[in-house]
């Protein structure tokens, strides 16, 4: 009898990924989240576009059209294998409207800041310790302390009209919610402004950490920033969120349906 146990698979290591939000069949801003992923997949050595896009329409049909999902679009690799694209559909985690911003006092420890998938897990990490110190978000600064973003947010202000946004020469991910939000500032005739700021800079300010699950959530308190002042109040968040909210639209073979 044959007792040895064969070793384990290591777990896939994940290459390129992104993820949405589907209420009752309707998304947001799907064309970026389209192109941030097939961008990322070609930075990986993934399939080539055309593949790319024939997965994403052929895989975005199992998404359920009734309830709330987060589809997860992923290239994969197992040990020597080719890279695979797959499309996981997972139900939506709880949404919340506030934000705690934890700041370590630690700089960003992401490989690959300017694509989503490789550094998941310890950004997953991160954020686990932003909870533990009764945080909701963990804040991503350079070495030096210019801030970068949340671990799983685009980071936005406001200094009187002016919205500002982190300054995109910085390492950050393309945010998918942080430019609709600057598109609808450009259509509002809202000033907006590329800034390199720090933590100190935000004090008492309307402060947004967004991202494609939350819509737009204003910052209510730094957790681990001594006795620095807490932000201010965010009275522009809730039209903002409005406006995000009626920003979603059907899936497009939702739409195939009625021919």
């Amino acid at each position: 009898m044959n007792t040895a146990t064969e070793a384990p698979h290591p777990a896939p290591t994940l290459l390129a990924a992104d993820s949405w939000l589907v209420e009752d069949g309707r998304a947001r801003e799907l064309h970026r989240h389209r192109d941030r992923f097939t961008a990322s997949v070609a930075a990986a050595g993934g399939p080539a576009a055309g593949a790319v896009d024939a997965f994403w329409e052929r895989e975005l049909r199992r998404v359920p059209t009734s309830g709330d999902w987060f589809p997860r679009a992923e290239l994969t690799r197992e040990g020597s294998r080719a890279p695979r694209l797959e499309l996981r559909v997972r139900p939506a985690p709880q949404r919340t409207d506030e934000v705690r911003l934890w700041v370590s006092g630690r700089p960003d420890p992401r490989r690959v800041p300017r694509h989503k998938g490789p550094d998941l897990t310890v950004l997953g990490a991160l954020r686990a310790e932003a909870v533990e110190a009764g945080a909701t978000e963990a804040l991503l600064t350079t070495r030096d302390g210019l801030l970068l973003e949340g671990a799983t947010t685009s980071l936005l202000w406001w200094e009187d009209e002016t919205l500002c946004t982190v300054d995109p020469a910085l390492p950050t991910l393309p945010g998918v919610t942080r430019d609709w939000v600057l598109d609808r500032a450009a259509a509002l005739d809202v000033p907006v402004r590329r800034r390199r700021s720090r933590l100190p800079d935000l004090a008492g300010r309307e402060v947004w950490c967004v991202n494609a699950l939350h819509g737009i959530r204003p910052v209510t308190a730094w957790v681990g920033a001594g006795r620095m002042p807490a932000p201010g109040p965010a009275p522009r968040s809730g039209p903002w969120r409005a406006a995000w909210a009626a920003a979603a639209q059907p899936l497009p073979h939702t739409l195939d349906r009625g021919h």
